[in-house]
Order: structure tokens, then sequence, then C-alpha cells
């Protein structure tokens, strides 16, 4: 039986990296029947909607997506489509592994790291005040009165909420993540010197947690300014980093940058028995329709998706063309050429296979 699984292509770059994926996997002999919906600005252009009623009713009725880049604005207008797609189906994990692949240029080698991010709370919930609004204003007044503590009349404001419902869920899928794919050692992220009552809340939660499985999984606990020195310093200390939603997006980026950037990075955001799966970078629009922007984040985001769909052996078989791909250099993106080609020359001077 075939799966049936939404593809949205996304926009710029999204349709080529998007259809270079779709046919890799297609490649494995898996059977899947495509719903192809849109979102983002090919869908504002279409349908006047940034992410129409039709796509999210595609995702619900099949659980399973795989999504190309989608544009975000900066700065004003319409947040972004990736946290509305995340927030509507109750994606509440963001899982986003860092691993190196030999011959793709970076200062370490064997990172073999996962971002566990939570996704559904934090900043990045959305709960925002504009300047001068009367609104605003009075959140202000009621804070100060509150706290005691002067906030400016011309200020934004964001709300951080952290409940101890979301890190509860967030961690527990960690443990048993961390069982299930023979990770050792659980590591939570936060700032809870400062942030005693949010960030220290999903600490002291992931706390209890790690009590249940105590004994089956190390579990330890940093802070983010200092994980972000240690992944640099040592990034081979750790394996699964659990943080809160703003902290993991940031961190998720740095460990992109351990293995090569961005375009090698893969994306998972799973809720309760549904999932999309996307790269971690963007959208790139200033080289759309040049069909020269390197697909690998997206092939590995399909890797992501057959290992969800319990398809190891047709993961594996891409995981491992993926590789040599990579490791030979020569039928690769012009970015990728370069980098496999100079770590090809360091590891043949190191008399180490590239």
């Amino acid at each position: 039986m075939a799966h049936k699984i939404t593809l949205i292509p996304g926009d710029g770059i999204g349709p080529e990296v998007a259809e270079a994926a779709r046919r890799c996997i297609e490649a494995t002999g898996v059977k899947i029947e495509w719903d192809i919906q849109l979102a983002g600005t090919i869908a504002q252009q279409k349908t006047g909607e940034l992410l129409p009623q039709a796509t999210l009713d595609s995702i619900k009725k099949n659980k399973l997506c795989f999504k190309g880049p989608i544009t975000t604005p900066i700065g004003g207008g319409f947040r972004s489509v990736n946290v509305a797609i995340r927030q509507a189906l109750d994606l509440y994990v963001c899982l986003r592994p860092a691993k190196s692949y030999p011959g793709v240029k970076s200062l370490y080698k064997d990172i073999d790291l996962v971002i566990i991010r939570e996704n559904s709370e934090d900043l990045y919930a959305g709960i925002e005040f504009e300047i001068g609004k009367p609104e605003t204003v009075r959140l202000i007044k009621e804070i100060t009165d509150a706290s005691k503590k002067k906030i400016r009349l011309d200020s934004g404001i964001s709300i951080k909420p952290i409940s101890k419902t979301a890190t509860e869920r967030i961690a527990r899928f960690a443990f048993d993540y961390a069982i299930k794919n023979n990770r050792k050692k659980i590591t939570v992220v936060t700032k809870a010197n400062i942030m005693k009552f949010t960030d220290g809340l999903f600490l002291k939660t992931a706390r209890d947690v790690a009590r249940e499985y105590e004994g089956k999984v190390v579990f330890e606990e940093a802070l983010v300014d200092n994980m972000a020195m240690q992944l640099v310093q040592k990034p081979h200390n750790f394996d699964c980093l659990v943080l809160p939603n703003l902290y993991g997006d940031i961190l998720s980026d740095l460990c992109a940058g351990l293995i090569g950037g961005l375009g090698i990075a893969p994306g998972a955001n799973i809720g309760e028995g549904i999932a999309v799966f996307e790269a971690v970078h963007g959208s790139a629009p200033k080289y759309a329709g040049q069909n020269k922007v390197n697909p690998t984040a997206m092939i590995s985001s399909g890797v992501l998706m057959l290992r969800y769909l319990k398809e190891n052996k047709a993961a594996d078989s891409l995981e491992n063309a993926l590789k040599a791909v990579l490791a030979e250099g020569k039928s690769v993106t012009y970015d990728l050429r370069w980098k496999c080609r100079r770590a090809g020359r360091n590891a043949h001077r190191s008399g180490k296979p590239g």
C-alpha cells in the first residue's frame, strides 16, 4: 500500500530542491502517493492566502507532509508560515540532527548531534504587543504595577510562555527518542539562572522527567551561553540537546555550522501521530529558477521521513547513496564541489579517506 504524503513545493528554491529530493525518495522503491498543495508566496498569488485551509486539511488527513522552504517576511506582516503550520497542527517537537558527511568541508569531523527543540511556546508563540498601541501601554502599566520594574512606554512587548505541560511532553519525547535510537545522553539547555520562572520551570520539569529514565539515559544540564561555547570547543562531548523554542532555533544553526552549513541540515516537526519534514535552510529567492542550489538538506529530510515511516531499508539506501555522492565530490552542486574537493585534498594530505 502506498504512503499518502502531502507535498508542499514551497517558495524560491523550494520547488527545485523538493523535486530533487522527491526523485531520490522514489528511487528507493517505496510507494508514495503525493498530494501536492501550496503554501507561501506562490499560494498567495494563486489563492490569496499564504497558508490555505486546503493545505492544512491535506496534512491533517494524510498525517505526513514533505515541505520545501517557504519565505518568511522579516520585520512585519504575516508571521512565519512555518510557525503557523506547527502551531495549527500542534507539532510540538522540532527534531534537527547535525551529522558529518565525509567529503563536506568543515572544521570538525565525526559530529553526531541531535537538537530536540520545544516547538509550541517561548518567544515564538507570537504573543506580541506593538509600540504605542493602547493595549501595549495598558500592559506596560499593569506589568510595572505588578513587578515594580519600569518598562519604557515606547517599548514593544513579547510574552515568553513556558508551561509544565509542554515541557513534560518534549522532555519525554527526548528520552524516548534517545532510547529508541541508542543515544547515550540528554543535555537540557536553558538560561535558568536568570529567567527563573520560565527557563527555571523548563529545567525543573525536565529534571522531574529525567528521574523516570534514571539508569537508561545520562542526564545533564547546561546554560545556553556556555553551551554555545562548548559546542564550538568540544562538540563531541554532547549527544542530544533539549531546549526551549528560541534557543533551539539558534543552536540548531550553530550545529549546522559544525557540519558544513544549513545546506546539509535536515529537520522534522512532529506531533501526536502527525509530522512535517523540511530542510532547515530558507527559500533563497535570489537563486530561484537557476536549479543550482544544493538539495542535500531536503534529501536528508527525506531520510528522516522514511525512518519515521519505518521504511528503514529504504532510508539506509538513500543515506548511503547520499554519503557516496558527497564523498566522491563529482555529481554535486557548485558549493559542494568546492567543499568536497578541498576536503578530499585535506584527507589525501593526512592519509585518510575523504
